[in-house]
């Protein structure tokens, strides 16, 4: 499955901004399932400075500033990418009880197990508590498979909680969250996250994007895609697993990942600060997610970079 995804976050300042500086996380992994083929990233007013480098987990990260007074900034960051379809990356051969995947992280055993010590630890927007361990242990039981306990898990939160973009803003506390059952995709994979690790397990947010599909017989509205997130379970011996609550699916063809780290503040798509400008300005942001047509066998190579 091929994909074209558009991201355009334009901000309207009203009042003169001298300059700015921002980090953009909005280029795709390369990941065994998915290829990021080309990728374009548009700044509006041209930058000074224009730099990619990867940060601590791997991700791949643009440093921009524009030094020249605006009142506007467009950034539109154009992919296309390929995903592998048809891979179940559920290995319920390979689960195993999530009290001893608890006890390998407390005592590691392999370099994986010890770099991924860092993801059962607190972090700024998903910190555990007694109350998040104390919701997750209904469906963690002793003996239960972790995969098979996870899984339970995103039921729970996908059933439990009212998806609700009124409720809360990136500051809302999850224990907010959890007492009025309510909140957004980001809200959801924190509220997974630091459930797991009140467990002692170790989980990683993640963030990309969800293609939508209109209901049959509607033509599909142009930034009606999301930019979304879910989270990831650590396995030990096989590796990483995806959930996503606020959907209740295990994420396959029709989601991309474009970045992992602790929590949300980790991998913010777009960031920064401004001198200058209205402080209650806030970003218009719209993501088009589009199927491209696959070329015809033995037509040779097609695949499109972004214009």
């Amino acid at each position: 499955m091929k994909y074209r995804v558009v991201h355009k976050t334009e901000y309207f300042y009203g009042i003169t901004v001298s300059h700015c500086h921002n980090l953009a996380h909005l280029r795709p992994r390369n990941l065994d399932a998915q290829q990021c083929l080309g990728h374009r990233l548009q700044i509006d007013p041209l930058p000074m400075d224009l730099a990619e480098h990867e940060d601590f987990f791997g991700n791949d990260v643009s440093y921009f500033s524009i030094t020249q007074p605006h009142q506007t900034l467009t950034v539109t960051a154009t992919s296309e990418i390929q995903l592998e379809t048809g891979n179940d990356q559920l290995a319920q051969d390979k689960d195993i009880p999530w009290d001893k995947v608890r006890m390998r992280l407390a005592e590691p055993l392999t370099d994986s197990d010890r770099e991924n010590l860092q993801f059962v630890l607190d972090s700024p927007l998903a910190a555990t508590s007694p109350q998040l361990a104390e919701y997750a242990a209904t469906s963690f039981p002793p003996t239960r498979p972790l995969l098979e306990a996870v899984r339970e898990l995103m039921e729970r939160v996908h059933h439990d909680f009212t998806y609700d973009p009124q409720f809360s803003t990136v500051s809302t506390p999850l224990s907010d969250v959890l007492s009025n059952r309510r909140g957004v995709c980001q809200d959801f994979a924190h509220l997974a996250i630091a459930s797991l690790r009140s467990l002692g397990l170790a989980a990683r947010y993640v963030s990309g994007y969800l293609e939508t599909l209109p209901p049959p017989g509607q033509v599909k509205q142009q930034g009606a895609d999301e930019s979304h997130a879910w989270f990831s379970v650590y396995l030990p011996d096989v590796g990483w697993h995806d959930f996503d609550p606020t959907n209740n699916s295990v994420p396959l063809d029709q989601h991309i990942t474009t970045a992992w780290g602790r929590d949300y503040a980790d991998v913010t798509p777009l960031k920064g600060v401004i001198f200058g400008g209205d402080p209650g300005h806030k970003p218009q942001v719209s993501v088009d997610m589009t199927r491209l047509p696959e070329p015809d066998a033995g037509s040779g190579n097609k695949d499109q970079r972004p214009q």
